[in-house]
């Protein structure tokens, strides 16, 4: 839906009636932020189900002689609670 354009009368969007939690988790690299960020979802995914989303928080550095040596990323990642059934 672009903005500005009205749906018509009884169309509101859908929404999701998720709930998720949200837990912290740090991915590094020395190959730069993206692959940090990737590392820490591939390792989150072995654990937990259904992740949905991540934001990333912090992201620092360490430096070896004047240079960028590795990465580290901070990430709220989002993950779907289970319906009980």
């Amino acid at each position: 839906m672009t903005q500005g354009t009205p749906l018509p009368r009884g169309r509101e969007p859908r929404m999701s009636n998720h709930t998720y939690r949200v837990t912290e988790v740090v991915g590094t690299s020395p190959d730069g932020v993206d692959q940090a960020v990737r590392n820490a979802i591939t390792r989150a995914s072995q654990t937990l189900r259904k992740l949905d989303w991540f934001e990333v928080t912090q992201v620092r550095g360490q430096i070896e002689d004047g240079q960028v040596a590795h990465w580290q990323v901070g990430l709220k990642l989002g993950f779907r609670l289970e319906e009980s059934d």
